[in-house]
């Protein structure tokens, strides 16, 4: 016996399959609920298309509900906390930053078929109460929350002129949501969603808040509404 024979065995096609099972059933969950929506989508279509029992779904995700809340973790929460540990670490300017965060977000969902959980969303969860918190606690308010800390940086090093955060995060967050949304459909020829779209879109916005007046004192940061100014 040669000493290749004692190392460890690889691991079987039986293993490898199971370890795999959870993501294969969040792809075909994912794919099913954007391409059905939440209501029209069954457990078992999930579980035939991943290639399981439906037993074998239960095991991960012992409801449809649970599943649901697994995609938008695996998806749109995973995503969200990533840029927060980016912001967190991030040393250039605001601007910066906020170009990174928009088009890591772009490359991630807006431009993959991940940004349709955004259509579901939208179209279905008020009818949903326990998923609509779960999505409000989950991704609004975390996504708020970072796009908040960034603008407010961006006020405090005298980047941006004082304005009302809240809105202004709206206002930042809107327009990518809206082509991730509209898919190319209201427009004919479709505009596509290239990087350079996404650029200009936030150069466009950033130049709106930017200050021109040089760096001033900064406002308290515990102010979420400071007074708009020049």
């Amino acid at each position: 016996m040669t000493s290749k024979s004692l190392d460890t065995p690889p691991r079987p096609p039986r293993q490898r399959r199971e370890h795999a099972r959870p993501q294969e059933l969040l792809d075909a969950a994912l794919e099913l609920f954007v391409q059905n929506g939440y209501a029209a989508t069954h457990s078992d279509e999930v579980a035939r298309r991943a290639g399981v029992s439906k037993g074998t779904l239960y095991l991960y995700f012992p409801s449809k509900e649970e599943l649901f809340k697994a995609v938008v973790r695996a998806t749109l929460s995973n995503l969200i906390a990533e840029g927060a540990e980016l912001a967190e670490h991030h040393q250039g300017s605001t601007r910066e930053l906020l170009l990174a965060l928009g088009r890591i977000w772009w490359e991630r969902i807006g431009s993959r078929p991940a940004a349709g959980l955004h259509r579901v969303l939208l179209a279905e969860l008020q009818h949903f109460p326990e998923l609509q918190r779960f999505y409000a606690d989950e991704v609004v308010a975390p996504a708020d929350q970072l796009f908040a800390r960034a603008l407010q940086r961006g006020i405090e090093r005298g980047e941006f002129r004082a304005l009302p955060v809240e809105e202004a995060c709206y206002a930042l967050i809107a327009p990518l949501l809206m082509r991730a949304l509209d898919g190319g459909t209201l427009w004919a020829p479709p505009v596509r969603p290239t990087e350079e779209l996404l650029a200009l879109q936030i150069d466009i916005l950033l130049r709106g808040i930017e200050r021109r007046d040089g760096p001033a004192a900064a406002p308290n940061p515990g102010s979420a509404h400071a007074a708009s100014g020049a």
